[in-house]
Parts: structure tokens; sequence; C-alpha cells
């Protein structure tokens, strides 16, 4: 829901640091890889109870999603590197619920796994809309460039990385964190099936 306001403030900045990055002889792909290895340290460290690490590398990735995107701006975008930053996003995304679970599984297995449903469901109704718009050569840059159709709703990137931040900044939320935020993801899976129904 964020994310269309937020792209026209933080595009310009990370497009001039893209552009720095390709003169260096940085590629997008380079960064989309850093950026997930950032991730999994986060998950890592977050299973490990180790709260404020999890934090600033939870940030850390998510500075390179929007980088990596910046850089392939700067050069030449491909098919490859959207398919990279789309795919390890989700891996991301289902890690860091996981690794709550690990690490307190009593309090935090079931609201975890009921998130990472909400995951699924929310990022099904998204990915499939994306490949009917291929095929009909339907495009939008609400939420910026992106490699492939991105279908708008309650939960997205910026509402995402704001839970997760707020997860590892207050660990005994999680429970209510998750349920809350799972049934936002559940309202928008439902929202985006509806449009995707009307739109095809």
């Amino acid at each position: 829901m964020l994310d269309a306001y937020l792209r026209p403030l933080i595009d310009p900045p990370l497009n001039r640091m893209g552009q720095k990055c390709a003169r260096a002889g940085i590629n997008a792909n380079s960064v989309t890889v850093v950026g997930f290895a950032f991730g999994m340290g986060a998950a890592v460290a977050i299973a490990s109870g180790a709260w404020l690490l999890g934090f600033v590398l939870i940030a850390m990735n998510r500075f390179a999603d929007g980088l990596d995107g910046a850089v392939a701006r700067a050069t030449k975008k491909t098919d490859l590197g959207g398919y990279l930053d789309i795919t390890l996003d989700f891996f991301f995304y289902g890690a860091i619920p996981l690794a709550f679970a690990i690490q307190a599984p009593d309090a935090n297995a079931l609201p975890a796994a009921v998130l990472l449903c909400s995951f699924y469901a929310n990022g099904s109704a998204f990915l499939a809309f994306a490949i009917m718009a291929e095929r009909r050569c339907l495009s939008t840059s609400r939420q910026g460039k992106k490699s492939l159709y991105y279908l708008g709703g309650l939960a997205e990137g910026t509402e995402t990385i704001l839970l997760f931040l707020l997860m590892a900044l207050f660990p005994t939320w999680f429970p209510l964190l998750a349920w809350g935020f799972a049934l936002v993801c559940f309202v928008s899976a439902t929202a985006r099936l509806l449009i995707g129904v009307k739109s095809l």
C-alpha cells in the first residue's frame, strides 16, 4: 500500500547510488546475491536470539534489494536479474518467520505458520496475475519499474520490511504482529484475487 508513495522519495537517491555502482563495475545480480546473504544472515541471527544483529541485517538486505534495481536501471535490466530478485526475496520473506519459530517454538510456531500461509496466498495471487499480465502485454510503473507486472495490495514490500524490523526490535511481540499481519495479507490476497478476476 505504501510502496507507490515511497518510490518517488527513495528512487532518486537509489538511482544515483546505482549509477555509481555501475561505473565501478558492480553488476545488479551481485548486489542481489549479497543482499540475499544479508537476509539469510538475519534469519540465522534471529534464530540465535541476536536481535540487534538481525535488525541490522534485515535493513541491509532491504537496502540491497532497492539498490540492485537501481544498478540494473543504470546498466541493463535482464530476465535473469528479475528472476533472481523476486525469487530470493521470497526465500527471505519465508526465512524470517521461520527463524522466529525456531528461536521460540512454543510461542512462535503457530503464528509463524499462519503468517507463512498468508505470504503464500498473497504471493501466489501476485505472481499468477503477473504471468497472465505478461501474456496480455499489460504493464504498470505505479510501484516503480519492475521486471514483471506488480499488482498492488494492502501488504507490499514496505509494510513487510516494517513488520520484520519491528519483530526484530520487539521479539516478544512476534505472535501479535504475526497474527495481525497475516490478517492483512489474507485481505490483500483476496483483494488481489478479485482484481485479477475482474481484469482477466
